[in-house]
């Protein structure tokens, strides 16, 4: 490891411990790369001035920042309640999917019943053969739960969803995409098989029992037609939730079909951190969008031309938190400005030399100072935050 601590005019650094290694990137006395956060990367490219006091300890002061921290949680909440409504629908249709089938069984017993004997059929010996049926679904369930068969056939374990190949621990920060519970992962044979016990069970005992045929068949009808108002009551809840979430997903430019698996609130959401560059943050959103995921980055404000390029650097850092978090590489990161204004930065070959290089420059400037104003826009220098406080400003 060498040295660099040359002189360079402007700030003074903020990590004089700080140690250069051989491929040039800054690290501290374990050998971590210098931290870097994407705000860091947003101020820093907004003016290095406004960085370092912010990195020394001054505050922003501007009624700008107080109507921007509401912004933001007004958005955070109002995307929980778009996840929210969302699982309600997902829910609700599930369970209305297997309140149907119920339907369809009653529908059949109550014809089964009620035409049984037309049928000639043994009913004793018929009923019997049901049982057998459920005692052989049991058996084949309770089998399937004790005896180790996924790991015998090489098929992974059940409840433990995958992503991206690789089991991940980072579980509520991501949701695999489609996991609802282990159906498929795991499961959904021994349920299944139990359901199928259940079921025969109960068309046994009542085929047994059943004497009086004309009235096990209204009552079956009845509970047919009462289970159906069931099913639309449901239904309907499915349908609410629905539009509700379709009005919130218009609102934030998002598809209802979109899944939002991370949503930036300090208290829950957990820190993104890739170890290699030192870069840390937390996006405003994650979303699944052709199962790739997407980071969002809400911009509350003056809405511009073009994008900001701290705005912009700022975004593409989430990119590279979810690339270095996920394993996959998102093709590219959107840059919101209010209700009516989405940017899509392609997170390319240019991109991330572009956000290595911006890094790189806050870590030196960091390890060896030098940060200083870079601009002579007086307007910049008016609209800073922390203007009160630099010695460097315009007039």
């Amino acid at each position: 490891m060498s040295e660099d601590k040359g002189g360079t005019s402007g700030s003074n650094p903020t990590h004089k411990e700080a140690i250069k290694g051989e491929d040039g990137r800054w690290r501290t006395a374990d050998g971590k790369a210098l931290p870097v956060s994407a705000s860091d990367l947003e101020r820093f490219t907004y003016c290095p001035m406004s960085w370092h006091l912010a990195a020394t300890g001054v505050s922003g002061e501007s009624s700008a920042i107080d109507a921007g921290i509401k912004q933001h949680k007004a958005i955070h909440e109002s995307i929980m309640d778009f996840k929210n409504h969302q699982f309600q629908a997902k829910r609700n249709l599930l369970i209305l999917e297997w309140w149907y089938a119920i339907i369809l069984v009653l529908l059949v017993d109550t014809l089964a019943v009620q035409y049984i004997d037309d049928l000639e059929l043994n009913v004793v010996e018929f009923s019997r053969l049901l049982a057998a049926g459920a005692l052989s679904f049991l058996l084949v369930g309770m089998l399937a739960v004790l005896v180790p068969w996924r790991k015998t056939i090489g098929l992974k374990e059940p409840f433990r969803p995958e992503l991206n190949g690789r089991m991940e621990t980072i579980d509520p920060v991501f949701e695999p995409r489609g996991f609802m519970g282990g159906w498929f992962e795991g499961g959904i044979l021994e349920v299944s098989m139990f359901v199928s016990a259940i079921v025969l069970a109960l068309h046994s005992s009542a085929l047994l029992f059943a004497d009086n045929r004309q009235q096990a068949s209204y009552v079956l009808g009845m509970t047919t037609v009462g289970w159906t108002l069931l099913a639309s009551i449901v239904l309907r809840r499915a349908l609410k939730s629905n539009e509700e979430a379709k009005r919130i997903a218009t609102e934030n430019d998002f598809v209802p079909s979109d899944e939002i698996t991370y949503s930036d609130d300090e208290e829950t959401a957990q820190l993104l951190v890739d170890e290699e560059s030192g870069l840390r943050g937390r996006p405003d959103q994650i979303v699944i969008i052709d199962s790739q995921f997407i980071p969002v980055e809400q911009k509350t404000g003056k809405v511009p031309k073009r994008p900001h390029d701290s705005h912009r650097l700022q975004a593409l850092a989430y990119a590279r938190l979810v690339e270095t978090t996920t394993g996959r590489s998102p093709p590219y990161a959107l840059l919101r400005y209010g209700p009516d204004n989405l940017h899509q930065l392609m997170w390319d070959e240019v991109a991330k030399k572009e956000l290595d290089e911006r890094i790189h420059q806050i870590q030196s400037a960091m390890a060896i100072g030098g940060a200083k104003r870079n601009h002579k826009r007086a307007g910049k220098c008016k609209n800073c935050s922390r203007r009160h406080a630099c010695s460097e400003r315009l007039a």
